[in-house]
């Protein structure tokens, strides 16, 4: 393995690439709430300029004209919308440095453990194919569908991101104590990241309902959506409360073993509190009238809870490599 400052430099490196990737999800999602998708009608530019106008009248007196000839009949000049989306581009535009940084940070990695290499290539090639993706969902006028699948591609580029950080900490995490836990403790986790999958994707349906019905009460008389919901948005409800149990269960196991490192226990603890939080904003989104300040933090402790779970397969997987490698060491020196 490199050294452990090279090792500790990468584990920095990724966290905060890791983090920027939690950040654009947050941001993306404040877009998608606050309808500020079309506050920039084009890409990579915004209104023509790099960096936006704060007024109406720092645009062309045609560019009502200008856009319609563009497919955006409706384009009206709004700076609350334009900038809320220009930030949401400079965010994304900021992780994709980090994770080109990261990229070059994982070059010490290259004789002893190419695949961190390799995956961290994946994540800057996603990163730069989810950049595309933006400028296609600008061009489809935030059809769902695209919304959905630019939504899915952040989710993969977070767990490349927690795979490869975690494999260039395999040794340390060996000793997190992972392998003392119930062998049944995997299967239940991978249940439960399956389960966190399927909320999301009920979510993002629901959320496109909330997006027709909005459209169809002109985002007025928010307390009478409710009455519009689908019945997925009832099972989307109701299955929350499996998912609680679930995550406390596993919870549950790791606190209650010995050899549990502090921090196994501290990502326990974490997902505990983030499954908490996630289904009392999902309460308020049902009896507040679905507020948009409301819905990005409950996309954000959505993809949270998958981040927290994946890491603890992350934590499993390198601790079970380690178990088996010791015996396999052991006969060797017999041999």
């Amino acid at each position: 393995m490199p050294n452990s400052s090279a090792c500790a430099r990468f584990l920095r490196l990724g966290i905060l690439t890791i983090a920027s990737i939690y950040l654009v999800i947050l941001a993306g999602s404040t877009v998608r709430a606050s309808g500020a998708g079309m506050g920039c009608p084009d890409w990579p530019t915004c209104f023509g300029q790099w960096i936006p106008p704060t007024d109406e009248a720092q645009l062309p007196a045609d560019y009502h004209a200008v856009y319609a000839a563009r497919g955006y009949a409706d384009t009206n000049f709004n700076p609350v919308k334009t900038w809320t989306e220009y930030t949401n581009r400079l965010i994304g535009a900021t992780a994709g440095i980090l994770i080109f940084l990261t990229l070059l940070r994982s070059r010490d990695f290259l004789k002893t453990d190419p695949g961190i290499f390799w995956w961290s290539l994946a994540a800057f090639l996603l990163m730069g194919f989810q950049g595309w993706l933006g400028s296609a969902v600008v061009a489809s006028n935030l059809r769902p569908v695209m919304i959905t699948f630019h939504m899915l591609m952040a989710f993969l580029i977070q767990c490349i991101l927690i795979y490869t950080v975690t494999r260039s900490q395999r040794e340390r995490l060996a000793t997190a104590g992972a392998s003392a836990l119930p062998g049944r403790f995997r299967t239940v986790l991978i249940a439960a990241i399956s389960m966190t999958l399927l909320q999301v994707a009920m979510g993002t349906q629901i959320r496109e309902s909330v997006d027709l019905i909005s459209m169809a009460f002109e985002q007025g008389e928010r307390h009478l959506w409710r009455e519009e919901f689908p019945v997925i948005f009832y099972v989307h409800r109701s299955f929350s409360s499996v998912i609680l149990f679930t995550n406390l269960w596993l919870v549950w196991k790791i606190l209650r073993t010995a050899g549990a490192s502090m921090l196994l226990r501290r990502v326990a603890m974490s997902l505990a509190g983030l499954v908490l939080v996630a289904i009392l904003s999902g309460v308020t989104l049902d009896r507040l009238g679905f507020p948009a300040a409301v819905q990005p933090v409950h996309l954000l402790l959505a993809n949270l809870i998958f981040g927290a779970q994946f890491l603890l397969l992350m934590i499993c997987r390198w601790s079970e490599r380690e178990l088996v490698a010791e015996p396999d060491l052991a006969a060797a020196g017999k041999g």
